[in-house]
């Protein structure tokens, strides 16, 4: 069909672009964009909620690497999907929301869903949000989303269409164009060249991953072969590592001069104070990668980021460099292969600190790690994680080690309750046959529990692991750190077993840390989820 009313063409466009899966809940006023996607052969996972669609797309972009496509109504539908929108923003995730919107509203006042404007309150949680007033308009942003997620910073993006142009006929979207390989510009000669010269010079220099750093597919094939290239030439040169909490698996955790992901500890400070030249590769070195003011360098600093902003902000970097990570990194590093490493870096420093700080870790939060350590041996290598704002997620991102990169997904920046549940169920739909887990506070899955419906819908063998300790945790501890008499952080929870049961899931309470694994052993094998309740007290009661 040469036409078709323009919500089924945009379907179609989608799915020549390689779309496969759209996450969403339709309407009235987004009814249209549902008349094509059987006919383009598109899924259609169906949402309990346009903040669970949200989430699902963003962890379905997590998972895979490929754009997450969202549909949702005009007013409250786009409304509920703006928290993931914001949490994608934050976290670099390539998510697309397409909604409808009132074709009118400055005359007409009182209609469903009318919103003041709707466009401007999208484009404050996302990259940038923007009306489609034609057909062709609507192809033109669409395409401008999906090649803007290749070329630039990937960030959250919003195309609404007024619901009379959704219903109006349309000729077919243009043919797809071909998008460029590489993100960024060949890495500049000068700078690749200046680089080499400081790292020939340096003694003690030292690396930064941030998540920046471990998107590439290369760098994901890489380490699931047995290391990137990258990865290799830092090795060999005997440089030490750090990682943000998103650059886990970078490099592989039992590297020698590996001191882990603990950039938020104080005392990291220190580590990078003592390096001669410090290299941060793809990560902000925002507020939630260090929660203090300043990063600790007294040498160099070199920054290598897509984003241009983070390359002028507070750290004050000696060498911006404005390029892919990995590209220019592949070719400063392959410059120097026949160097020898030249190391002033002692691995006894690295064992020293990942030691002091697991005790430091296991001293704030009593209980936790021994059960982060029975999980670990627990799950299959390959398991990919989705983690919500809990503290069982807080200890773990400091001491689990991650062997690969891009398996462990949480809401860094924006930080949101909710985002585990549907989040897994977006990168189990993505993955398939890959294992899944997702880990949430007992406060946190309550927020979206209802998308647990979705995950038994789909027949998805997904382990839910839920940290129950009856209380905002962390909310009382940091009240407590303040001298504020802990208020409002205690919740009557209802019984998560029988809850899972009465959505047609699975459910499990392991009674020891022994009884974890074979907990969830079972869970991945199932055809549906399971939730598996974990007491925060189990490691008391396991000895």
């Amino acid at each position: 069909m040469a036409t078709r009313p323009l919500g089924a063409q945009i379907s179609h466009m989608l799915k020549s672009r390689g779309v496969s899966t759209i996450f969403g809940i339709p309407g009235v006023h987004n009814q249209e964009m549902y008349r094509g996607i059987e006919e383009a052969g598109i899924v259609h996972v169906l949402a309990r909620h346009e903040q669970g669609a949200g989430f699902m797309a963003d962890g379905y972009a997590r998972a895979t690497g490929k754009p997450g496509v969202a549909y949702v109504i005009s007013g409250p539908g786009l409304c509920n999907i703006m928290t993931p929108m914001g949490q994608a923003y934050s976290d670099s995730v390539p998510l697309l929301v397409l909604s409808s919107v009132l074709d009118e509203t400055e005359a007409t006042r009182g209609q469903l869903h009318q919103m003041k404007d709707q466009e401007g309150a999208a484009a404050t949680v996302c990259d940038w949000s923007l009306t489609a007033r034609t057909a062709d308009a609507a192809y033109t942003l669409i395409d401008r989303a999906l090649l803007e997620f290749r070329t630039r910073r990937m960030r959250s993006k919003h195309v609404q269409v007024p619901i009379s142009l959704l219903q109006a006929p349309a000729a077919a979207a243009p043919a797809p164009m071909d998008l460029p390989a590489n993100p960024i510009a060949a890495p500049d000669p000068q700078q690749r060249d200046r680089l080499c010269e400081w790292l020939r010079a340096a003694r003690r220099p030292l690396f930064i991953f941030g998540g920046g750093a471990v998107r590439n597919p290369e760098v994901i094939q890489g380490a699931l072969a047995g290391g990137d290239a990258v990865g290799r030439m830092v090795q060999a040169m005997g440089a030490a590592v750090m990682t943000t909490y998103a650059g886990r698996g970078r490099i592989p955790p039992d590297y020698a001069l590996h001191f882990g992901s603990l950039l938020a500890r104080p005392e990291s400070a220190d580590v990078i104070g003592s390096a001669d030249l410090v290299i941060a590769v793809g990560t902000e070195l925002s507020e939630v990668d260090l929660w203090r003011d300043t990063l600790g360098h007294t040498a160099k600093l070199v920054r290598i980021d897509c984003d241009p902003e983070m390359l002028a902000d507070r750290h004050g970097a000696d060498m911006p460099i404005h390029a892919d990570a990995y590209g220019h990194l592949l070719a400063a590093l392959g410059a120097m292969t026949d160097e020898p490493a030249k190391t002033g870096w002692d691995p006894r420093e690295a064992v020293d600190f990942r030691m002091r700080m697991r005790a430091q870790i296991d001293a704030e939060r009593p209980g936790i790690l021994p059960v982060v350590d029975a999980l670990k041996a627990a799950v299959p290598d390959e398991t990919m994680i989705f983690s919500d704002m809990t503290q069982f997620a807080y200890a773990a991102k400091e001491v689990y080690p991650m062997d690969r990169p891009n398996h462990w997904h949480h809401p860094y920046g924006f930080g949101t309750l909710g985002y585990a549940l549907p989040a897994a169920i977006g990168g189990k739909v993505g993955v398939g046959a890959q294992p899944v887990l997702a880990i949430l506070g007992d406060y946190g899955f309550q927020y979206t529990v209802q998308e647990l419906g979705v995950a038994v819908e789909l027949g998805l063998g997904l382990p839910i692991i839920i940290w129950d300790n009856g209380k905002l945790g962390e909310i009382e501890d940091s009240m407590v750190r303040a001298q504020i008499a802990p208020n409002a952080v205690v919740q009557r929870n209802p019984d998560f077993l029988k809850l899972a049961e009465a959505y047609g899931a699975a459910a499990d309470e392991p009674e020891t840390l022994d009884d974890l694994a074979p907990a969830l052993s079972a869970a991945f094998a199932r055809d549906r989820p399971t939730v598996i309740r974990l007491r925060a007290d189990i490691a008391l009661t396991s000895n």
